[in-house]
């Protein structure tokens, strides 16, 4: 299932003022139990009703996500209470669409507060760090490079599950890349003059036990009117593998694990790359 995001264009169309929301149905053919809405601040919910009987969940752990259980009239209704899930970070707007499409699947076969609990902590690598350090300069082109070598060479080649699953690298697996028979190590190098690379420690250059071990090198220039840049790289796998929720749930889990998140995302902008 396929959550289609028009709906947010259709809220923007129609903005409320003070502390209204204005919200319909997510799905109407999927649930009746989920609305979208924006408020008057643009900021995106998620709207799920309670019975009498389901319990009430509140949860503030996550830097720019936000849930709270509220009581809300929502036009042709009457007041009863929801869970309100807010999402605080509009550079996490593809993930909260992912979020919704999950609650809708499993919306109807269960407690509304254990399937958001579950569906939230799934994700909770990418909403769950209040705070992310920047990466340094050469975590930036190595990611980078990683990011270039799977959008480029491996998902056209492949299936998105299978990509995803070869990429150890951020799992500190020997090679960036492996899987049965081949390992590929994946460099990157800002040296405009020669293609040097720093290798760190004498079994990257080992090869796996059973196959053989390729390296993929990366020269980068920096340049202001490049286009090329770490938000950029994320946000082409994102719409590559953007109607596997599973695959794209692993892909925003090893960003997280990498030490990314896309609250930094106008300081990576800054850095621009031509290949």
């Amino acid at each position: 299932m396929s959550f289609n995001g028009e709906v947010w264009n259709k809220l923007e169309s129609k903005l409320v003022s003070g502390e209204k929301i204005n919200a319909r149905l997510a799905m109407p053919e999927v649930s009746k139990k989920l609305y979208v809405g924006l408020d008057s601040s643009r900021q995106r919910h998620l709207l799920i009703s309670l019975e009498e009987s389901d319990e009430e969940y509140n949860d503030s752990q996550s830097k720019g996500l936000l849930v709270l259980t509220k009581d809300l009239i929502i036009k042709g209704t009457g007041k009863r209470k929801y869970i309100d899930i807010i999402c605080q970070d509009t550079s996490g707007h593809i993930i909260f669409d992912t979020i919704a499409c999950e609650i809708l699947e499993k919306l109807d076969k269960g407690v509304s507060k254990e399937i958001i609990i579950a569906v939230l902590d799934k994700w909770r690598n990418f909403w769950g760090k209040s705070q992310f350090k920047l990466l340094s300069h050469n975590e930036i082109t190595g990611l980078f490079a990683e990011l270039w070598f799977l959008y480029y060479w491996l998902l056209p080649n492949t299936s998105s599950f299978d990509a995803m699953d070869r990429w150890r690298g951020p799992f500190l697996s020997r090679h960036d890349f492996e899987w049965v028979g081949m390992s590929v190590e994946v460099k990157s190098t800002t040296n405009t003059q020669s293609r040097i690379h720093k290798i760190h420690g004498i079994d990257q250059l080992s090869s796996p036990q059973n196959g053989a071990l390729f390296l993929f090198s990366l020269r980068l220039r920096e340049e202001f009117g490049a286009t090329n840049t770490l938000p950029n790289i994320i946000n082409l796998c994102r719409e590559r593998i953007k109607d596997n929720i599973e695959v794209l749930s692993k892909f925003e889990n090893i960003l997280a694990v990498v030490g990314y998140s896309p609250i930094n995302d106008e300081e990576y902008s800054k850095f621009k790359f031509s290949v």
